[in-house]
């Protein structure tokens, strides 16, 4: 599957350059520049295809991202659904989930699964949490397990990571 920079670069305008370009008020010859220059991204996984589409970068409106997470002192899945629901409902454009407690593929899926917000996180926080609870110590992260988890957060429908 092609990524929106390489459709871009082959000057083709997909559906979601198309929706970044109507939010945005904006041509899509334009978004489409902006992409293939890599100046614009677009923060959209086609594992979740009613996910809202986002265009983020020069020439566009400041998007707010709103975060959510829980701890390992309050951990609470129905209270982290509930944060993404009123973050879309009062207009965040994009979704932090930055839980570090819990089950945290469970609570990614479920936030998922329950706002149509582009949705990110940190990668690193559940292979360090994974990698101390086995070695008991996040200092032994095997870079291999990074990437696996990487890609199967990526299936599961997050749209970016930091």
């Amino acid at each position: 599957m092609k990524t929106q920079i390489e459709y871009a670069r082959a000057n083709t305008i997909t559906a979601q350059m198309e929706a970044v370009a109507r939010s945005e008020g904006l041509s899509a010859e334009y978004i489409r520049a902006k992409v293939a220059l890599g100046e614009i991204v677009i923060a959209n996984n086609p594992a979740r295809p009613h996910q809202k589409v986002v265009g983020i970068g020069t020439g566009l409106r400041t998007k707010v991202n709103a975060s959510i997470g829980a701890s390992s002192d309050i951990c609470d899945l129905a209270a982290e659904i509930r944060k993404a629901q009123i973050a879309e409902e009062e207009g965040a454009d994009t979704l932090m989930e930055l839980s570090a407690g819990g089950d945290l593929d469970r609570i990614r899926r479920e936030v998922l699964a329950n706002t149509s917000l582009p949705v990110g996180n940190v990668p690193l926080y559940q292979a360090f949490k994974e990698t101390a609870r086995k070695y008991k110590d996040p200092c032994k992260l095997d870079p291999e397990f990074l990437f696996e988890l990487i890609e199967r957060q990526l299936a599961d429908g997050l749209s970016f990571m930091a």
